[in-house]
């Protein structure tokens, strides 16, 4: 077992509660770090919770960590305003990012979206790029970007626009052939996967992983 530590921020979404549990499961870490709001309901050898307040990152400013796994994110919907998502999406990201980098981290793995662009007129996908741009110019030995289509999974909560796009993944799943096969939906387990497996790798430099080959790399 490798002597390195994983942070979590996410860790109860659909991505962030599958990664934490695959990376309890990985023997590429010996202890595993989640930043949460609120307690998690499961328990493991390995585990660490730190319930923290994400406003005060002197909470969290001291936390050591080898690599991070960034899995957060909201609607606009959820968060009741643009202001309120950004804070979700980027600014907590960033904090988090900044003080595990001051700490010795040395990778910074990210779940971000298809379509992002820091210069998209779309808000929520110029918030995606804005925060990989931002991301990448830290000076961390890896930054690793995925950026998967529609999500699959169980997630808890409901969010309409996505139950919607799950639908047409599913159920109209044949349609997504050839050249549009890097639209199909991709499943948490897979993401997971596809994510501590590159972090594996401990390549230098900046990386971004669409949606196709994060089927390609889970599925190896």
């Amino acid at each position: 077992m490798a002597n390195k530590t994983a942070l979590v921020i996410g860790a109860t979404g659909l991505v962030g509660e599958e990664t934490l549990k695959q990376l309890l499961d990985s023997a590429q870490y010996d202890r595993v770090i989640a930043l949460t709001r609120r307690p998690l309901d499961i328990k493991h050898a390995k585990l660490e919770n730190a319930v923290v307040d994400f406003d005060k990152p002197e909470q969290y400013s001291k936390i050591k960590v080898d690599d991070v796994y960034c899995a957060m994110g909201t609607t606009i919907g959820k968060a009741g305003s643009q202001a309120a998502f950004k804070r979700v999406d980027y600014e907590i990201p960033m904090q988090v990012a900044k003080q595990a980098l001051a700490n010795g981290a040395a990778q910074f793995i990210l779940v971000s979206s298809m379509g992002a662009d820091a210069k998209s007129l779309v808000f929520y996908s110029r918030t995606k790029g804005e925060l990989e741009q931002a991301l990448s110019q830290l000076k961390y030995k890896t930054v690793l970007i995925f950026r998967p289509s529609i999500l699959l999974g169980n997630r808890k909560e409901h969010r309409t626009g996505e139950a919607v796009g799950r639908f047409v993944a599913e159920k109209l799943s044949f349609l997504f052939a050839g050249p549009l096969a890097k639209y199909r939906g991709t499943p948490a387990d897979l993401l997971a996967k596809a994510m501590i497996k590159e972090a594996g790798k401990n390549v230098s430099g900046v990386h971004i992983i669409e949606n196709g080959e994060i089927f390609e790399i889970a599925e190896k």
